[in-house]
């Protein structure tokens, strides 16, 4: 996940004598670059993950602070460190619940600290995070594509991973992804990131095969669902009127096993986008779980047209509704009343067009393999909406 805030401190609490003051929540947060800015015209420029460094000097009146605190949340900032004892002495308490309510950590070092000598020691080391993040990718779609090849992936990700622990994986999309260009895309992703509170440094982000994929390795399934439930809340909250799904897998065992959670993770958001809903658990889809793991789209296609076909056929020259009435048919197990109470019309109508659907098909549906190969069908023919 880069270089955070979490490691901005372990290394700058005592050569910078730095302090977290507010926004706990977003440690985990990772930084693209340290940018000093003492007003606010640079910050419309702004990719995300920038971390901001001021003297306070532009931002000496309360609300100017405020001002500041809330154009960094906006654009996506990891947070705001400010130099302390000369031109700001203490941090209104407005920053501060400001920041503790928007996740943006607002860290200070003292005056005493050339700035210039830390935004260097910090720049130097986010590049490195960066350069070993591109390597901890790399080695991760590795072993997505070649599972079986662990002595080209395993070497990068022993230092980083539990290679024999449990991983467990979830895909993100806003299904436009593929028509992003690489630089709103790249914004996106950092984006994304701000909002993944808690995933450290055993799991990981990246963009892959038209997705952004998060790795959580050697985690609980309670630890995973708080990570995504709160992305997912954060992400909706910032980001409102783009739609977000997501899709994760159930969890599995060695590292070799990845492409299977891949695959997983890939069934449940291929559903998310479908249903509109998010996230979908690939563990509670059901016999959807076997479905949407077929690759072979036109295998199911096919599958719908052998065994539905004179139905689909008949309502699109007729405009009828028989294929409505055989799914409520499947659903209330042949029950007329059942079927009459749900789609609200009369058991004469109902007889008459079961009758026509048992002609149209070739078979009386009674028996129980037959009605399986339809109830099937019908719910491939959900799926086409993909």
């Amino acid at each position: 996940m880069g270089f955070t805030i979490e490691d901005m401190l372990v290394v700058g609490s005592d050569r910078y004598r730095m302090e977290l003051k507010a926004g706990r929540t977003g440690w985990s947060n990772s930084i693209s670059w340290l940018l000093m800015l003492e007003d606010l015209t640079i910050i419309q420029n702004f990719s995300g993950k920038e971390m901001a460094v001021t003297t306070g000097l532009g931002f000496r009146e309360e609300s100017a602070m405020l001002d500041l605190v809330r154009a960094l949340s906006a654009h996506n900032a990891s947070g705001l460190i400010v130099n302390t004892g000369y031109y700001i002495m203490d941090l209104p308490a407005s920053v501060i619940e400001y920041c503790d309510q928007n996740d943006l950590p607002l860290l200070t070092v003292p005056w005493e600290v050339y700035l210039a000598d830390m935004i260097k020691d910090f720049s130097i080391r986010i590049f490195l995070q960066s350069s070993t993040d591109e390597q901890i990718s790399a080695a991760l779609i590795r072993a997505i594509e070649e599972p079986r090849e662990r002595s080209r992936y395993a070497p990068d990700l022993l230092a980083h991973f539990d290679l024999d622990g449990t991983f467990q994986v979830a895909l993100v999309t806003t299904g436009d992804l593929d028509s992003m260009d690489t630089v709103e895309r790249r914004r996106l992703s950092y984006r994304m990131q701000l909002y993944l509170t808690n995933l450290t440094h055993n799991g990981h982000f990246f963009y892959y095969d038209s997705f952004f994929v998060v790795v959580m390795n050697a985690m609980t399934d309670a630890q995973t669902s708080e990570i995504l439930e709160d992305f997912a809340l954060r992400a909706r909250r910032r980001m409102a009127g783009r739609p977000l799904y997501i899709g994760v897998s159930d969890q599995v065992t060695d590292i070799e096993n990845l492409r299977t959670a891949y695959r997983r993770a890939k069934a449940a958001v291929c559903m998310s986008q479908i249903r509109g809903t998010s996230p979908v658990r690939f563990a509670r889809m059901g016999v959807y779980r076997l479905l949407y793991m077929v690759d072979d789209r036109a295998l199911l296609h096919a599958y719908v047209e052998q065994t539905l076909g004179p139905v689909l056929a008949y309502d699109a020259a007729h405009g009828s509704d028989y294929l409505r009435t055989l799914e409520s048919f499947l659903r209330c197990d042949g029950s007329i009343k059942a079927m009459s109470e749900e789609l609200y019309i009369h058991r004469n109508t109902i007889l008459y067009r079961m009758a026509a659907i048992r002609r149209l098909l070739g078979n009386t549906l009674d028996d129980p393999d037959q009605r399986l190969a339809c109830r099937i069908a019908c719910m491939i023919r959900g799926m086409e909406a993909d």
